[in-house]
């Protein structure tokens, strides 16, 4: 009912005048209170606003394609509108005083404009805040290699790679070279110099951003999102001449991180991709983000794949099914697999039982460790 308290006045007033910036304002401003990750504009329904994972619709009169129209027309600049035209789609980032920066993810529906809009983080949250485990912030001091953030979309996978450009920032006298679509979050300089070069703003895309990336003498290089061979390719090169570098791939777990790098090239490369990745590759850190047992937000199941001598033995002799088990047995060289974690939150009280089970890789495992049936299989 709060929610719907906060936002009904200004429904009301986007009916009557059109959406507009300062009713968007007051619309992300209830957002912020409510602690919402994301909001919501479709044609034909109110408002709505993710809120502990879940979508909250809110009372009130509908959004028309007028109003919608509205919003697009004063959001998207002219290069934004081009590339609107020509795919169809287009993603940005804005900041709104008292609002903070917010991502606006922009598609067609019947030949209207929608909006998908991410809340940014306004602050950088220590790793106990986000419930990362330790090894991440020691991953940050490195000084060279690869290390991965995978995991499905809207599980802090940004939000991640984020407080670990804001540790080496803290710790290090190094530049930070961050390619992003779009920036989330902006740096200020501290110990580091921070360079953030938003694709279709400062750069025309990942690929041709990195081709050049290394002429700016960085030491980290951060890359939004590897997305395609090439930015995969020009990423293992970097971090096998002494660059760290830090990205996110759309992928479940360490295991499928893995074979999704070997899929990406054609048979031809497949040995000399296999041989730069097992030489290379630091960790990965794989993410889910999973409704808390009390109701009251969600917390973060994080698996860690470290590469030591033995990973890096399995990449080479291409035996990526065995990294689960190096996983499993790899707990003094600080390495977890998801069921490992999901067991543990579980036992802490912190998750159900129905989410550790729907969640793992392997239900037997929780089942014989709790001493309790597989809801799955009933």
């Amino acid at each position: 009912m709060a929610v719907r308290a906060v936002v009904g006045s200004v429904l009301a007033a986007v009916t009557k005048r059109g959406t507009s910036m300062w009713t968007l304002e007051r619309i992300l401003k209830g957002a912020r209170t409510h602690h919402a990750s994301d909001v919501h504009l479709v044609r034909g329904i109110a408002p709505a606003l993710r809120i502990n994972g879940e979508i909250r619709p809110i009372e009130g009169p509908a959004l028309d394609a007028e109003d919608l129209q509205a919003l697009f027309d004063s959001l998207l600049n002219d290069k934004l509108k081009q590339q609107f035209e020509d795919e169809w789609q287009a993603c940005f980032s804005r900041h709104m005083p008292g609002v903070g920066r917010f991502r606006i993810s922009v598609y067609l529906r019947a030949g209207c404009p929608e909006f998908s809009i991410r809340l940014c983080e306004t602050v950088i949250r220590t790793a106990e805040e986000l419930g990362l485990p330790a090894v991440i912030e020691e991953l940050t001091r490195l000084p060279g290699g690869l290390i991965l953030v995978t995991g499905p979309t809207g599980q802090g996978k940004t939000t991640t790679l984020n407080f670990m450009v804001n540790a080496i920032n803290e710790d290090r006298r190094a530049k930070i070279v961050a390619i992003e679509d779009p920036v989330e979050f902006a740096h200020e300089n501290q110990r580091s110099i921070v360079i953030q070069e938003e694709v279709l703003s400062d750069v025309r895309s990942f690929r041709s951003a990195l081709r050049h990336v290394l002429r700016q003498d960085p030491d980290v290089i951060v890359i939004g999102e590897m997305r395609d061979l090439e930015t995969i390719e020009t990423a293992l090169m970097a971090a096998e001449t002494g660059h760290l570098v830090i990205a996110t791939l759309h992928t479940p777990d360490a295991v499928q991180t893995v074979q999704r790098i070997f899929s990406v090239f054609p048979a031809e490369q497949q040995n000399s991709i296999i041989t730069q990745l097992a030489n290379s590759l630091q960790a990965i850190i794989a993410q889910k983000l999973l409704p808390r047992a009390s109701g009251q937000g969600r917390v973060l199941a994080c698996e860690v794949c470290i590469a030591t001598h033995a990973i890096r033995n399995r990449i080479r002799e291409q035996e990526v099914h065995m990294l689960y088990t190096d996983m499993q047995t790899g707990r003094k060289m600080k390495m977890q697999t998801m069921d490992q974690v999901l067991l543990e939150l579980y036992q802490r009280g912190e998750i159900t039982y129905d989410v550790a089970i729907s969640n793992a890789r392997e239900a037997g495992f929780i089942r014989h460790k709790t001493g309790e049936p597989d809801l799955r299989a009933s």
